[in-house]
């Protein structure tokens, strides 16, 4: 495994995730209720007991009304403009071995770059909550991404980049057996 995966944010993820559901004075069962994400598994994911899958944090931060990107820079930040390779944060999903690269420095700013490898036949979705603050460009740098957005599916190969459209149910595919890697360009709505 990459030696950068050790700087795991998950217990920094852990605490946000509380701080979000504290700070708008929400009991476990409300944010479970608002989520779809069970009260047993926010408790465990509070407690850092529990890596949250990616679809989980989708639903998460869709329940806070925030972007993903957003609910883990604010776990991430720093306040900082330099952002050195070595020194970005990586979360891997437990759950299909995707990692996720923060490549923009964490502070705060209003356009953030993520770098993702999605491993062979992997498959990631998020509900449409988790669209709904954000602008969002897709570019493929390896490999074959199939993004399924709403009913609409597009197949896209090394240098396409696609301008996603309003908010709905999205599913990252990558239908090869080697890794995919695209960057994720977000702006805040």
């Amino acid at each position: 495994m990459d030696n950068r995966l050790a700087a795991d944010p998950t217990h920094a993820i852990s605490a946000r995730v509380r701080i979000e559901r504290e700070s708008r004075g929400w009991s476990l069962a409300e944010l479970a209720d608002r989520s779809g994400v069970s009260k047993a598994m926010i408790s465990k994911i509070e407690r850092g007991e529990a890596s949250p899958t990616a679809t989980i944090l989708g639903k998460l931060s869709g329940a806070f009304g925030l972007q993903l990107s957003m609910l883990l820079a604010l776990a991430e930040q720093a306040g900082e403009r330099l952002s050195r390779h070595d020194e970005q944060p990586v979360w891997q999903d437990p759950e299909t071995g995707y990692t996720r690269r923060a490549v923009s420095p964490r502070n705060g700013g209003m356009i953030e770059l993520i770098e993702v490898t999605l491993p062979g036949n992997a498959r990631v979705s998020y509900p449409s909550s988790a669209f709904t603050f954000q602008h969002q460009q897709i570019w493929v740098r390896e490999g074959t991404l199939v993004f399924e957005e709403g009913e609409l599916v597009h197949r896209l190969a090394p240098g396409d980049c696609l301008q996603l459209g309003a908010p709905a149910p999205c599913t990252f595919v990558n239908p090869g057996k080697t890794p995919c890697v695209y960057v994720v360009a977000l702006v805040r709505r």
